[in-house]
């Protein structure tokens, strides 16, 4: 089991991110308290909003740390993605990509950009948590009498090499006790049984990918039960970071929202991706997130705000309808949450009646992204009835489709 070491001040800003005040400790030290005392935690624990068909978690470091440890600790599979500007454009027209991050068990906010439009989005995310301040992280706040167990698996030739030796000469929770560079090839050439037999050899409780975001995401959802290490990420440039071939951007640059300048001048032939994930992303910005933001502002204004949400069941010998009346957002996500679970715990098809929903969000198109998670883990869909034009049109916005697949259609195949 990871313990956290006590030396450590609960206070320290970690690299990266933005000193929080004494009130932003508080809450995200009760929060990880929280997620600590979870028995058995599932999807709709986690406080997810949905933008453009992808999950986030308003979640702290602290809290992050201790879903790694708990992972860990019950060695059950722990899926954690990272999404920045990059994977919210992929996403938007690879559906299996997107669907890797939906099928997540984590998934943090890296970059301030993102951060600066989910809040636009009423997204309550504080702070960018990247997988470099996750990894970072756990060097430090993990007690060595505790060490967390490393394979480090990709990276350019020689990489993880370095890493592994710089990392295991240095005091801290981390030991790397695997490594292995692929070379330039295709996920399926990666997933030979020599090579996964070689990684869950190596009994490790981590295993940090850096294959590129649509190949490692590939990768890993390949071979998600044939891998043995409870915890997976793909975490990029980490493995550049961690064994020095590459510089991380000084905090005040990440704070402003310039690593990407940064990133130009240590790596440039970075730029041309920069460039076209930011005119994408602007224009998703103009034609998706500010629509969204409008009409879910246009219905709420309508709603009282003592309005309550209530949920209705009927059931059938094969079916369970949840009708929905009030306003479906973040003030009342905590009445849908039983509900849902109740329901899939019936294993009944499902059929979710918006005709009385007055209001909706991004939080609870969040918990949406989560139901249909676990539906598609029992090899269901839910079914949706009483969308009115204008839910239809926000849901779409959004990137939750109203079909059997889980994320955004591609920007110009909407059909519902």
């Amino acid at each position: 089991m990871l313990t956290t070491s006590k030396r450590q001040d609960p206070s320290r800003s970690f690299h990266g991110a933005a000193r929080p005040g004494a009130h932003g400790e508080r809450s995200e030290l009760k929060e990880a308290a929280a997620v600590a005392d979870l028995v058995v935690p599932d999807d709709f624990s986690r406080e997810v909003y949905c933008m453009l068909g992808v999950p986030l978690d308003a979640i702290g470091i602290h809290a992050a740390l201790r879903r790694i440890e708990a992972a860990a600790r019950r060695k059950t599979r722990f899926l954690i993605s990272t999404p920045n500007l990059n994977h919210f454009v992929i996403s938007q027209s690879d559906r299996e990509f997107r669907e890797s991050l939906v099928l997540s068990d984590l998934c943090t906010t890296d970059g301030m950009p993102i951060v600066w439009i989910a809040r636009l989005a009423g997204i309550a995310i504080k702070s960018r948590t990247a997988g470099s301040d996750i990894f970072d992280a756990l060097k430090t706040e993990v007690s060595p009498a505790h060490s967390l167990k490393i394979f480090l698996f990709g990276g350019p030739e020689g990489v993880a090499e370095t890493a592994a030796r710089l990392l295991n000469s240095q005091p801290g929770g981390v030991r790397v006790v695997g490594w292995f560079y692929p070379g330039f090839c295709s996920a399926e050439e990666m997933s030979r049984s020599d090579i996964i037999d070689r990684i869950n050899s190596s009994g490790a409780d981590f295993l940090v990918v850096a294959l590129g975001s649509q190949k490692g995401n590939s990768w890993l959802q390949r071979n998600h039960h044939r891998l043995r290490i409870p915890i997976r990420a793909h975490f990029g440039a980490v493995l550049n970071f961690q064994a020095g071939t590459v510089r991380r951007a000084p905090p005040v640059m990440q704070n402003l929202g310039l690593e990407w300048l940064w990133r130009i001048k240590e790596e440039p032939y970075l730029w041309k991706r920069y460039w076209n994930d930011g005119r994408t992303m602007l224009r998703l910005l103009l034609t998706h997130v500010l629509p969204f933001v409008f009409w879910t502002w246009w219905l709420r204004r309508g709603c009282e705000r003592t309005e309550d949400l209530i949920i209705t069941q009927a059931h059938g010998p094969e079916t369970i309808t949840l009708s929905l009346c009030g306003p479906a957002n973040a003030q009342h996500v905590d009445k849908a949450i039983p509900a849902f679970r109740e329901a899939t715990a019936t294993k009944k098809q499902i059929t979710l009646d918006f005709s009385n929903v007055r209001a909706i969000d991004a939080r609870f198109l969040g918990l949406l992204l989560m139901l249909k998670k676990k539906l598609k883990a029992d090899g269901a869909v839910p079914r949706f009835a009483g969308v009115s034009p204008l839910l239809e049109r926000i849901f779409y916005l959004g990137g939750l489709d109203l079909t059997g697949s889980m994320g955004s259609q591609p920007e110009n195949s909407h059909s519902n």
